[in-house]
């Protein structure tokens, strides 16, 4: 209110200072050109020029509120139909996420067509359609998008080569990746893409081709990028064993498949467990029984421990004998226990086999150790806890069994 007070107040003044300033003087003002001719008071001119400028203003006041008028009326004005590219673009972005794919295709279709920058709308609309099954379509919708915007083609064609991977399309999806991959030979994304296909197809050796690149353009953290190597080289090995019907061939192949490696490489304990283990599903017992000694000698590993014991070596006695040199240091490992479990009912050693399966079960239940316990006691006329061994050992399966995830699906 006392805001209002002083607005009124003023007005009056600035009224009654005005009226003064006429009553003193009217002032005179005279405009001559030509023909032309205009005098009055000054007083009288600035309220002339003061009427002219409102009624200007009233007529661009009036011509605006026409135009937003006709706008508003007008269905194909510019206003309207960015306001409908807007609106296309808003719903079909939350269609793709909530998984409404025919609605989000037609949105999105819709909003690329209008938009001056369309690429990601174009590519939506692509994955909404490959998702409904509608290849020619999601196809046609990438190359329309190279169309409008071709200096995008490496984004289009990852997204491409994604696409195919999903439909089941592995080959084209390679024939994609490798065609941008000579294009752009340091693409990151490029890298990333035909590392996770070959791994996809099961093709080991393209991935141990594609490792100095990987290793060079820093695709990979250091730590995932050596444990793929690892993976990579073991799953070859096993590939290498498995390509022949097994017999000498498989047994030379899988050599020839090792000698590949590095000396640094050969001795990784995940290396060797795979070498080792393909050895043995050949019949190369007693060779595999001397390469998993030596890496033992070099570097203990449980897990090559275990294996150990599941082999036949030329000479069991002294299996037995340098396995029991490892426990000196090793004696709370139950792998290790387990191995010279079973490396004792080779030998015919029944007390000591015993003494060390119950040993490896106590420092942990494992079913293999329950089943090699259970057939040494069934042996021995134990038939009650034979029979409780081979029930736990089949309840510690089962939990295994629960535990891994389920495989998942692949699409046609």
């Amino acid at each position: 209110m006392k805001r209002l007070y002083v607005i009124v107040f003023l007005v009056i003044a600035a009224a009654g200072a005005l009226g003064l300033a006429i009553a003193q003087h009217s002032g005179y003002v005279l405009i001559a050109y030509k023909t032309f001719r205009y005098e009055s008071s000054l007083w009288a001119t600035l309220l002339l020029v003061a009427l002219i400028w409102l009624v200007l203003w009233g007529i661009k006041a009036l011509v605006e509120l026409v135009a937003v008028s006709s706008g508003v009326v007008n269905p194909w004005s510019n206003r309207n139909r960015s306001r409908r590219v807007q609106v296309a673009i808003e719903h079909g972005q939350l269609d793709l996420a909530e998984g409404r794919w025919a609605s989000a295709q037609r949105h999105l279709q819709r909003a690329a067509e209008a938009e001056r920058q369309p690429l990601l709308y174009y590519l939506g609309a692509a994955r909404a359609a490959n998702e409904l099954g509608r290849y020619e379509e999601s196809d046609s919708l990438l190359e329309r998008a190279l169309e409008r915007q071709p200096q995008a083609e490496l984004a289009i064609a990852l997204s491409h080569a994604q696409l195919q991977t999903d439909r089941g399309d592995t080959d084209g999806a390679m024939a994609t990746l490798v065609a941008m991959h000579e294009r752009h030979p340091h693409s990151v994304q490029v890298l990333r893409q035909l590392q996770r296909l070959h791994q996809q197809r099961g093709d080991w050796s393209s991935v141990i081709r594609l490792l100095p690149e990987l290793r060079k353009d820093k695709v990979l953290p250091a730590n995932e990028l050596a444990e793929l190597e690892r993976r990579a080289w073991g799953e070859n090995l096993t590939l290498a064993a498995r390509q022949e019907e097994g017999g000498a061939v498989g047994l030379q192949s899988l050599n020839r498949a090792w000698q590949q490696l590095t000396s640094a490489q050969r001795q990784e304990p995940q290396l060797v467990l795979a070498y080792a283990e393909q050895l043995r599903q050949l019949g190369a017992e007693v060779e595999a029984e001397e390469v998993l000694r030596a890496a033992l000698k070099r570097q203990y590993d449980s897990h090559l421990a275990r294996l150990y014991g599941l082999l036949r070596g030329s000479d069991p006695a002294r299996q037995l004998q340098t396995a029991e040199g490892w426990l000196k240091q090793h004696p709370n490992d139950p792998s290790l226990l387990l191995t010279l479990g079973r490396l004792c009912l080779q030998t015919s050693l029944w007390g000591k086999a015993r003494d060390y399966l119950e040993s490896s079960l106590r420092l942990q239940r494992n079913p293999e150790a329950c089943a090699e316990l259970a057939r040494l006691l069934a042996q021995l006329g134990d038939t009650d806890r034979s029979n409780q061994l081979f029930q736990e050992g089949l309840g510690l399966l089962d939990e295994r069994l629960l535990a891994s995830p389920l495989p998942v699906p692949v699409r046609a």
